[in-house]
């Protein structure tokens, strides 16, 4: 259970840890600045008193050839973890490039494996967009320990007015169960391996090792209609996942090198996206997206690509536990494939167009059967996972996620946290990643990219707010009351 020394980690989780090449490092890093700035020494007395709450901070990861447990740090150390640290700048960057470029550099380097796997940087004297001196506190948390909704859940834990995590029941009639796997993993699986079976996808032999698809079968939701249905479902996305063809080739699909840099741009107002979603009858999620898509291609084109036509696939995490358990945390989501249509360049168009796309996964068993591949793949000996992992990979152009955080101004340490942002790990030879954060009426985008396909990720960054500006102006010239 969690917090109890020695605890083993999930199969899903050490997927996650054994996921780390050279290339990709399977970490989560963000970035706070919160003006006027705070002390290290007022950081570090917080993070002690709310986020070592969480017991899984206080662990590090024992390996063996069956998987990895999570093991108390008897030699836990706080000064390791929460540390100073000074900007180098080079004459003429700013602080902001100066930041960008420290968390680039970062994003390749991994993390002590004889410690528990996180990290925060505070640069106490930091000068923000605003010109106000501020501090930085850069984040670093390995994917194993957590998923993006369960890392903000957590860390929103260190803000003033934080509250402490709830404290788990014992295992047991009415206990605090592992939804994932009560809920879902075991009255599908036996179902998933049929799907997968049906269409000849290898992975399904490994599937079986999950449990019994037999007696899944019998005690899950067979003989009933929505067995039906959902066989019927997940043959269907089975074959969509395993057949699924290449993505266009661009000059953001290749094979990644060891350098990171990341870019991130002002916020915009999340009113008026909501506005032009409404407007459009269109949600801000498919706004969002459409503007993603419109930013790679105008990128792409600058670039002197032809993207006529053209479509990149980015592979999208979707939530599968309940909000208010995210405290628990551990990795409970799936990945979703949708498909970016970067060569259309007209913003309405697009955007309608990935409104269809979008509406299309609705009620798909996709992120299920992702969830399934990766509790799989951390059953394996790792060239045997990578393999498997290498369905997504090979086929995919980007990972891309769109978080919501807190919807009023945050404070830490007394200080307001004037700008968050995150970036999400990539894995395989993909190469881009793309944030979307929420926070304080604005949202903000985010872009990490591998030096060797795309050196200069600000480029991209550049484009997202003439393509929101174009959405927009378009959207006021169409004609008022008619139907799309």
């Amino acid at each position: 259970m969690l917090g109890l020394s020695g605890e083993r980690m999930s199969k899903v989780d050490t997927a996650w840890l054994r996921m780390d090449s050279p290339s990709n490092l399977m970490m989560i890093n963000g970035v706070w600045t919160v003006s006027p700035g705070i002390t290290l020494a007022a950081l570090r007395e917080r993070v002690q008193e709310r986020l070592l709450q969480y017991p899984r901070f206080r662990q590090r990861v024992v390996e063996d050839p069956a998987g990895a447990t999570w093991v108390d740090d008897q030699r836990f150390d706080i000064d390791a973890h929460v540390q100073a640290a000074k900007l180098p700048r080079r004459r003429g960057q700013s602080p902001q490039d100066a930041l960008r470029q420290f968390v680039g550099d970062l994003a390749t380097k991994p993390l002590d494996p004889k410690r528990p796997l996180w990290h925060f940087y505070l640069v106490e004297d930091f000068t923000g967009d605003d010109g106000l001196p501020s501090s930085a506190l850069v984040v670093r948390l390995h994917h194993c320990i957590a998923d993006g909704i369960a890392l903000i859940s957590v860390t929103m834990s260190i803000v003033d007015g934080g509250t402490e995590p709830p404290k788990r029941r014992k295992k047991g009639p009415g206990g605090a169960e592992d939804w994932i796997a009560d809920t879902l993993i075991k009255p599908f699986t036996g179902m998933t391996v049929k799907a997968l079976d049906l269409v000849g996808e290898s992975a399904a032999k490994s599937l079986h090792l999950l449990l019994d698809p037999e007696k899944a079968v019998q005690h899950g939701l067979a003989g009933s209609a929505d067995a039906a249905r959902l066989g019927y479902q997940l043959v269907s996305d089975a074959a969509s996942l395993a057949l699924m063809p290449d993505d266009s080739p661009t000059g953001l699909k290749g094979v990644p090198g060891t350098q990171k840099r990341v870019a991130w741009c002002p916020p915009l107002p999340l009113d008026e996206v909501k506005a032009i979603g409404k407007a459009l009858n269109c949600s801000v999620n498919d706004v969002l997206l459409s503007c993603v898509a419109g930013a790679i291609g105008s990128y792409l084109r600058h670039q002197g690509e032809d993207t006529e036509g053209k479509e990149i696939r980015a592979m999208i995490p979707v939530n599968l536990r309940p909000i208010e358990e995210a405290w628990k945390l551990g990795n409970h989501f799936g990945l979703v494939p949708l498909v970016l249509p970067i060569g259309i360049t007209n913003p309405v168009e697009r955007v309608y167009e990935v409104r269809t796309r979008m509406a299309a996964l609705k009620g798909s068993t996709q992120p299920l059967l992702a969830f399934g591949l990766l509790a799989v793949a951390g059953l394996l000996i790792k060239p045997a996972q990578d393999a498997l992992l290498n369905l997504f990979s090979r086929k995919t152009t980007a990972v891309m996620t769109n978080v919501p955080g807190p919807r009023e101004p945050i404070y830490l340490c007394g200080s307001r946290v004037t700008q968050c942002m995150f970036w999400v790990p990539q894995s395989g030879n993909v190469g881009l990643g793309v944030s979307i954060l929420s926070y304080g009426g604005g949202v903000q985008f985010g872009v990490i990219t591998d030096t060797q396909l795309c050196p200069e990720p600000q480029k991209i960054i550049d484009a997202f707010a003439p393509e929101f500006a174009a959405l927009s102006t378009l959207t006021l010239m169409l004609p008022w009351g008619e139907e799309d």
